[in-house]
């Protein structure tokens, strides 16, 4: 049986490098991350391979997950692969793959995020990615 997984591709209108140090840098996860009523009060990222990065969930009962994991691989600024564990969530890590390429309109973010052990927690996944995208677009757009 082959484990659930999800893809989702966006235009983000910014360069490429400005996109790759949002995904990146502390400073600016803490602007964008979290799908909607989620904020980002704290972010942590050691940038190397076997480097690892957590980023704190504010949920709008106050309290705090935890998404945190080890970067696999690091292509600047084309590609990020991480592991990827919820703190709320037992089970083995999944794995979150972005690439980001050039495009007229500035980057095309394509995002894979695979190993899922049930339908259920892919699809929670992918409303959260959605909700995350979205406040990339608005923080990025000119």
């Amino acid at each position: 049986m082959i484990a659930p997984s999800l893809s989702t591709t966006r235009i983000v209108k910014a360069p490429r490098a400005r996109v790759f140090a949002a995904w990146t840098t502390p400073e600016l996860l803490k602007k964008w991350w979290g799908p909607g009523h989620v904020s980002c009060p704290e972010a942590y990222v050691d940038l190397r391979v076997g480097g690892e990065y957590r980023i704190a969930n504010l949920e709008a009962d106050g309290s705090i997950t935890w998404i945190s994991g080890f970067f696999e691989s690091i292509r600047a600024p084309e590609q990020l692969i991480y592991s990827w564990s919820v703190s709320r969530l037992p089970g083995k890590p999944t794995l979150v793959t972005v690439n980001f390429r050039e495009h007229p309109l500035g980057t095309e973010l394509v995002l894979k995020h695979e190993r899922f052990d049930r339908d259920a927690l892919r699809n929670m996944h992918l409303q959260g990615w959605g909700g995350c995208l979205d406040k990339l677009e608005a923080l990025l757009s000119p």
